[in-house]
């Protein structure tokens, strides 16, 4: 197994196919932004499977497809289903905007990926222009509904909550959520870049408490992933809210999980500089014992945790430049 110098056993990868992404989130990504990594540092197919084989060798179970919007990454359910087909992997998932998913759901189902995260912030048209740039909110529900016929199971709803932009909305997205059978998560905004820190950030400890009474919610047991929510049900057991708090209530402690960006770089931590790159040893020609011992030599490198409260200018890059 992959073990940090803190202890923890890294058993996650999130993989991040491109950058680019069709939407311009005002907490992602600036407008008018146009430095994106050139296709040809891009991590070519081939490279990625040898990538996540020598992770499922060390261990990792649990892989996620990440962005930018990673639909956006050409012929990607084929990278899915070599990816799928890899000894040791238990889990694929995808994050997505939802915008191209109508035309790949039933494709990447059939290729092995089996739940799915779609971001979406509000379920007023208005608000989504007003936050992502574009009149969105029609595709991305044509999205979500071809993901629910194709079978994906559990589907999750990402609301990046922030306070007097979208936080009226929250009861709406949880009877939504109830209505469709989806698990909505909360998430506070982080501040990565300019972008994020210019983010309305929304405290969802009280919103969590509104909540438990509004809908009567327990605790639940049950991660729903592998991913560093913390989640409450209805008694019935009909609907989950999961809560992400970076800020408010950190789980540095328990993190299991490095990201892989579109140009091969290994990030330990989105809210830490600490980095590998792994494309100059791939385009090297490294063994594949080599290439584990670098994985190993890049875990070390993990810190053990961020720092988003006591230096939230410290981290430069955006989100979508690490990967989801």
């Amino acid at each position: 197994m992959l073990t940090d110098r803190f202890g923890r056993s890294i058993e996650y990868l999130r993989l991040s196919v491109t950058d680019r992404c069709d939407l311009r989130c005002n907490y992602c990504l600036p407008k008018g932004f146009k430095g994106f990594e050139e296709p040809a540092n891009w991590l070519t197919f081939d490279e990625i499977e040898r990538v996540v084989a020598a992770f499922a060798r060390l261990g990792t179970r649990r892989l996620r497809l990440t962005g930018g919007e990673p639909l956006l990454r050409r012929n990607l359910p084929e990278l899915a289903a070599r990816l799928s087909a890899l000894p040791g992997l238990d889990d694929l998932s995808l994050t997505s905007n939802a915008t191209q998913l109508a035309r790949h759901a039933q494709a990447l189902r059939a290729a092995g990926v089996s739940r799915v995260n779609v971001s979406l912030d509000s379920l007023r048209r208005d608000c989504v222009h007003d936050i992502t740039g574009s009149d969105s909110l029609p595709r991305v529900m044509e999205g979500l509904m071809a993901a629910k016929d194709a079978g994906f199971s559990p589907i999750k709803i990402n609301m990046v909550a922030m306070k007097d932009v979208n936080d009226a909305d929250i009861g709406a997205m949880v009877a939504f959520c109830i209505q469709h059978g989806f698990v909505l998560r909360l998430i506070e905004a982080m501040p990565m870049g300019d972008t994020g820190r210019a983010a309305s950030y929304l405290d969802l400890q009280p919103v969590l408490r509104q909540l438990q009474t509004e809908f009567d919610l327990v605790e639940q047991a049950a991660t729903l992933g592998g991913g560093p929510a913390r989640y409450w049900k209805t008694r019935d057991g009909g609907f989950s809210l999961g809560l992400i708090t970076p800020i408010s209530q950190h789980f540095c402690a328990t993190c299991n999980r490095v990201r892989l960006s579109v140009d091969g770089t290994l990030y330990m931590c989105l809210g830490q500089e600490e980095s590998f790159e792994l494309r100059p040893l791939l385009r090297a020609g490294i063994s594949d014992a080599e290439l584990e011992a670098a994985i190993r030599t890049a875990i070390e490198l993990k810190p053990e945790r961020h720092e988003f409260s006591e230096k939230p200018q410290k981290l430069v890059r955006f989100m979508s430049m690490t990967g989801g």
